[in-house]
């Protein structure tokens, strides 16, 4: 029911900006047609304007999904008590011994996507994990140790690693199926609803 893609709804692109008025003249025009708007990053947390821009959308009628890296959990519970949210979906980068290294934040506060994690499993709304699975960042002690933290999550996904078009230097790369395969099947003991996204 959520639009996946950066451009929000069908017809509008994710490769230019694209003017507040024109998103609203859309989502008026597809009204009984969509159900849902995804508000995805970038990270949609840093903008001030986002629960007025919320509010908005939730006033023609849409049900709202935010993508989040987690590392705003106050902005996230305020958007939850306003009521401007139907579904979370927070993205988990690694496990938390290698979090900053992989965020390629040395200074990070784990404790924030830690605080993040625990509201979103506690808040009562419909959720997801995911992680996007990189050969060169991630092993399976990575997903052992993710497994122990989000025990008993209601979702969690593991998306396979896709290389963009137009790369300069090509320096990460995919595992195969069976891999990944093989990090779900060490997951389910602790998350048994673990699925793979993206993979043939």
């Amino acid at each position: 029911p959520f639009c996946q893609n950066g451009g929000l709804v069908e017809g509008l692109s994710d490769q230019i900006p694209v003017s507040e008025d024109e998103i609203f003249r859309v989502l008026k025009k597809r009204r009984g047609v969509l159900s849902g708007v995804c508000v995805t990053g970038g990270e949609p947390t840093l903008q001030p304007d986002l629960p007025a821009f919320l509010q908005k959308i939730k006033e023609l009628g849409y049900l709202v999904k935010l993508d989040t890296n987690g590392y705003l959990p106050e902005v996230i519970e305020g958007l939850f008590r306003q009521g401007l949210l139907d579904y979370i979906a927070m993205d988990i980068k690694t496990s938390p011994e290698h979090y900053a290294a992989v965020a390629g934040l040395p200074g990070l506060q784990m404790d924030r996507i830690e605080k993040s994690a625990a509201f979103v499993q506690s808040c009562g709304l419909p959720y997801e994990f995911r992680t996007t699975v990189v050969r060169e960042l991630h092993h399976s002690e990575d997903f052992l140790s993710i497994g122990r933290w989000l025990k008993g999550a209601r979702a969690y996904f593991l998306q396979s690693y896709q290389e963009s078009e137009g790369v300069i230097s090509p320096v990460f790369s995919a595992y195969s199926k069976e891999e990944l395969e093989s990090f779900r099947s060490m997951l389910l003991p602790f998350i048994p609803n673990t699925s793979l996204r993206g993979v043939d």
